[in-house]
């Protein structure tokens, strides 16, 4: 049964707690080693890393379509061992949306009323009303094979969706759409999303989407939680170096030696007080350059190998002591550093990140 709204409007969404979830499917082949996760009610939470990491795993485990070696799952405070999947109430949006090709869109959307032996006047009601959310009940008259994949896609979530479930598992629905149709659906997503108040639990790979979509994300590898945060938190504080890595840093460096004040590494040295690490992140868009060679605290002498104008921003590659680092500018309007041009590198504090090994 869906959640009902508070005296104020609002949803009472579900929560979700996964205690110490193991799977393996082969002595060599480890899914999902000791999970502990925790997702608010009404929250868009991610699960992100790349392909093997375990994270589509942990969504079936949820849906109940595997079944975890170990570990626990609730939802709203309902233990779920053993429950079957038809008896939890979630749903599940795939990437390949699953629709079935001899019924139209109307009836691809209520077949899961129809399955409750809800009356038919009824599901007609709610059908149109789900149509309408999901900017589709101009299509209910068309089969699958009349779609495109944005259609296909906003038709499998109104289907997810008209049971009213607790909690909208999706896995990679957007993959397979091209660049500029999968934006504007992440734009619907969130605006779906907080709309209905509903918990949504969602898989992706690509780090950029996870970011722009997410209240919170959970970064996954090798089975592991490596990190959970708001995606700036993730971003600007990674806490390990697959994290830093995986969401893209580029400026990473064995730290060869600290003394109380400065650390020493490829780059050069840093003056100041940094928290215990074995690596040092230099983050790409807080540095800053300038012309030639300038004295001062925390500044770097480089020089530019590469130059690339992005439109909106330029990313230099730059030779700075025995390391090559990359540096974004959003100084639009400004002159372009040149290929071998001697640079200054201003390292803000902000641009400083100590990681552990």
């Amino acid at each position: 049964m869906m959640p009902q709204p508070t005296a104020n409007g609002a949803r009472q969404a579900s929560s979700i707690s996964i205690r110490s979830l193991h799977k393996a499917f082969s002595s060599k082949m480890t899914a999902l080693d000791g999970v502990d996760l925790d997702v608010q009610p009404g929250e868009f939470f991610t699960l992100l890393g790349p392909s093997g990491c375990g994270k589509t795993t942990l969504l079936r485990i949820i849906a109940g379509l595997e079944q975890p070696d170990r570990g626990s799952i609730s939802i709203g405070g309902r233990l779920l061992d053993g429950v079957p999947p038809h008896q939890r109430s979630v749903n599940t949006v795939f990437q390949s949306y699953a629709l079935f090709p001899n019924r139209n869109v109307r009836d691809n959307i209520g077949f899961g009323l129809q399955m409750q032996r809800v009356k038919r006047q009824i599901i007609q009601q709610r059908v149109q009303a789900m149509a309408e959310i999901t900017k589709v009940d101009d299509l209910l008259d068309r089969n699958p094979e009349q779609l495109s994949g944005g259609q296909k896609q906003r038709v499998a979530l109104a289907r997810a969706l008209i049971n009213e479930p607790d909690v909208l598992l999706l896995d990679e629905p957007l993959s397979a759409l091209d660049a500029g149709l999968r934006g504007q659906l992440q734009v619907e997503l969130q605006r779906l999303q907080r709309r209905l108040g509903m918990t949504f639990v969602f898989v992706t790979h690509d780090q950029q989407e996870a970011m722009v979509m997410s209240h919170r994300m959970a970064v996954l590898h090798e089975g592991q939680v490596q990190q959970v945060g708001t995606p700036q938190v993730i971003y600007e504080q990674p806490k390990t170096l697959f994290v830093a890595r995986f969401m893209g840093h580029q400026n990473i460096f064995a730290i060869q030696q600290r003394n109380e004040d400065e650390i020493v590494a490829d780059f050069g040295v840093l003056k100041g007080r940094f928290a215990a690490g074995s690596h040092i992140l230099l983050r790409e868009e807080a540095l800053s350059l300038k012309a030639g060679v300038v004295e001062g605290h925390n500044r770097l002498t480089a020089r530019v190998e590469e130059c690339l104008y992005r439109g909106g921003s330029t990313e230099y590659r730059v030779l700075c002591g025995n390391a090559r680092l990359t540096v974004r500018s959003h100084n639009l309007g400004q002159a372009l550093f040149a290929s071998g041009q001697d640079v200054t590198i201003d390292v803000a504090p902000e641009a400083v990140a100590i990681l552990p090994g």
